[in-house]
């Protein structure tokens, strides 16, 4: 049987919260191409897929681990 991970969509409050960025800080990031694009799903419903923040926030904090 093979199991399919879903995608999920996540909201830019829960954004906010895993990565402790602010909102005007995202989407500065953004624009520079340094933090994942939105999705548009509606005229005002935009979203950010959970495994790109994921990997976002799992490569910072192997960049930013500190070396003896």
């Amino acid at each position: 049987m093979t199991t399919e991970k879903k995608e999920r969509f996540i909201a830019i409050d829960e954004v906010i919260n895993r990565t402790g960025l602010s909102r005007t800080v995202i989407y500065e990031r953004m624009k520079d191409n340094t933090f994942p694009r939105s999705v548009r799903l509606g005229k005002q419903t935009t979203r950010w897929l959970e495994s790109e923040i994921d990997s976002l926030i799992d490569q910072q904090s192997t960049n930013n681990r500190i070396k003896f």
